[in-house]
């Protein structure tokens, strides 16, 4: 580095100094139950606040970032963003972790007219309120399906059955996917929820079966994934088609070890994604935290991201342009192509999907990001050869 360079560095690090700097407030549970899944979202955002100073701050002023600790409060949370913005007079907004606490931040961004990047708030209600102030930077519940849908489709199924876990996350999801499909043209009967203490699908099985049911997809934890496989070999039941959300877990393998061949699974998030703006992040991440980054770090990084590109392409904190540069966005972040509709809600990310292969789990949707191709049918349990 020539001393010409260094002595333009100082001059720049000099000017960002004495500028006054762009506030960004959120606030993020550091204790409590919520802490350790939101741990990755912190760091996301830590992350961003680092690279985005190195590299000259934001409308060539230094970023800094303020964040609160809600306890895993949701109204707590609403508390405090209305003390970063009357008390700490922050300029924009990062949501907090969770659906709860995002839907009550967005109030208070839209009662004190602050733009708000929602990161890591996916149920549809956040999106839905009167805000014209929130934006989402990450998959909502209702693309969740998405891929399994196009996958489905590629294989030439025209009969679904959907299932989903009572818990409100996945009967959401599971909602959104029966919606689409319809849209797609499937024939798709109710979304059937069941009890988190189910083991036995079998009424399950009969329905879909009195449904000509072709493609099985399922919402829910690994363990149900687990119990509907282990019913479907009892029976002797193999739809062509069989997608269970977190089957993608270990515990899911483990649990029925050879038996999971074929099975379909989301992929919220993995450091391995070939996305556009994925491979430098993680990069980026591992070298200041000595870790691959999770899906919450992603998030949060994702948010903070697309916060400071509407704020390049605004070229100002004006509320009403701030806001119009964001609906119209598009940009890449680790998390895929981020891409509002009308009420701000993210209609550019979508899960991938991956199947699990001789035991490995490879992404086989979207195609640029495949790993391997998928495996149709769902083999029949009479067909199945035990893997050496």
């Amino acid at each position: 580095m020539t001393s010409w360079t260094i002595s333009l560095l100082a001059l720049v690090f000099a000017a960002l100094a004495q500028a006054q700097p762009i506030v960004v407030g959120t606030v993020v549970s550091q204790t409590g139950q919520q802490a350790d899944l939101a741990a990755g979202y912190v760091k996301g955002i830590r992350l961003w606040e680092a690279q985005v100073n190195a590299a000259g701050g934001l409308l060539g002023r230094p970023v800094e970032v303020k964040m609160l600790d809600d306890g895993s409060d949701a109204v707590r949370a609403g508390e405090l963003y209305r003390q970063l913005i009357r008390g700490e007079k922050v300029d924009v907004l990062i949501g907090p972790y969770g659906s709860a606490a995002t839907r009550v931040a967005a109030g208070e961004a839209e009662r004190e007219r602050k733009v708000m990047v929602n990161g890591a708030g996916p149920a549809g209600v956040v999106q839905q309120g009167p805000s014209r102030l929130l934006f989402q930077a990450s998959s909502s519940y209702a693309r969740r399906g998405d891929g399994v849908l196009q996958l489905a489709r590629r294989a030439g199924l025209s009969r679904l059955y959907i299932v989903a876990r009572q818990d409100l996350a996945a009967q959401e999801i599971a909602e959104g996917a029966g919606v689409e499909a319809l849209a797609l043209g499937f024939a798709v009967p109710e979304v059937e929820a069941y009890s988190p203490y189910t083991f036995d699908f079998t009424p399950y099985i009969e329905r879909a079966q009195k449904a000509q049911a072709q493609g099985w997809i399922a919402f829910g934890e690994a363990r149900d994934a687990a119990d509907m496989v282990k019913t479907f070999k009892r029976h002797g039941y193999a739809p062509q088609l069989f997608f269970a959300q977190h089957a993608g877990e270990p515990a899911f393998i483990a649990a029925v070890g050879q038996d999971a061949e074929s099975t379909l699974v989301e992929v919220e998030y993995d450091a391995r994604l070939d996305w556009p703006a994925n491979a430098a992040f993680v990069k980026a991440y591992a070298a200041k935290w000595s870790a691959a980054p999770d899906a919450a770090a992603a998030a949060g990084y994702a948010a903070a991201s697309v916060l400071a590109e509407g704020v390049q392409r605004a070229r100002t904190l004006d509320t009403e342009k701030l806001r119009a540069a964001l609906a119209a966005l598009q940009t890449e972040t680790p998390l895929g192509s981020y891409r509002v509709g009308a009420n701000g809600q993210q209609v550019g990310i979508v899960p991938a999907v991956a199947q699990i292969q001789f035991g490995k789990t490879l992404v086989v949707w979207p195609v640029g990001l495949s790993s391997a191709k998928s495996v149709n049918p769902y083999l029949p349990w009479n067909e199945r050869q035990v893997l050496r």
